[in-house]
């Protein structure tokens, strides 16, 4: 797994039809997406999205645009915050307890817009950055049509105020806008809350592990499935 590529968890929301239907109306392909309560949505406009137009969540004055190079330390330390508490009984205090942002900082590249590389999705608000989301094509052989959710991690302070679900609807809309009809992904292994959350998004684990070494840690990692364009699981998963 490449620096870039790695999941973390997301706060479970509620769902909300209404919220649904804006979407929907405002042209975001949405597939039984989950929304939290008391959300508004808004077409926003091309000059804000640069390279692409997306249908932005306002979750308390919360809006999602893409990444530039200027946000990569404030990413940088939602980063390193996420793991520290997401993964304090997956991986080793020591090793967590050392993780520095401004490390994290400089293997960021939000300068580049080749379609073929990871874009990130950031939610901010003002000049803060409480959440991001990477997609990139697959990098698996075996499911080389596939697009790849290469992280999503949310602040801790911030879990549990649906940030997480428009990251995640925001993830799959830049998918099928690059003509992707599936998507995979990587969760470290014992990651409940973030298997919880990706199982409500209608994701199911293909039964098929890995060991990798990522930030200089070796991890055990199960992959995650999902079809694009029904909601569902994609093709020949299995639960």
């Amino acid at each position: 797994m490449t620096p870039n590529c790695q999941i973390a968890m997301a706060a479970l929301p509620q769902r909300t039809e209404q919220i649904l239907q804006c979407l929907r109306d405002s042209g975001t392909i949405v597939a039984n997406a989950e929304i939290p309560r008391g959300s508004r949505c808004f077409r926003a406009p091309s000059s804000q999205t640069r390279h692409f137009e997306l249908a932005a969540w306002d979750t308390a004055g919360m809006l999602l645009r893409p990444a530039e190079p200027i946000d990569a330390i404030a990413v940088a330390r939602v980063h390193v915050r996420s793991w520290q508490v997401a993964y304090r009984r997956l991986l080793p205090d020591d090793y967590l307890d050392h993780l520095r942002p401004e490390d994290r900082a400089q293997r960021y590249d939000f300068a580049q817009r080749d379609p073929q590389k990871p874009h990130t999705i950031l939610a901010a608000e003002g000049e803060s950055i409480y959440g991001f989301a990477t997609t990139a094509p697959s990098r698996d052989k075996d499911r080389a049509d596939h697009g790849e959710l290469c992280a999503l991690y949310v602040d801790p302070e911030r879990w549990g105020q649906g940030i997480g679900a428009a990251l995640i609807t925001a993830a799959r809309t830049r998918l099928v806008e690059q003509g992707f009809q599936n998507a995979l992904l990587w969760v470290l292994s014992g990651n409940v809350r973030a298997e919880r959350f990706y199982r409500a998004d209608h994701w199911i684990a293909d039964g098929l592990r890995r060991t990798d070494a990522v930030w200089g840690v070796t991890v055990e990692e199960v992959r995650w499935l999902r079809d694009l364009t029904t909601g569902g699981p994609g093709p020949n998963q299995r639960s």
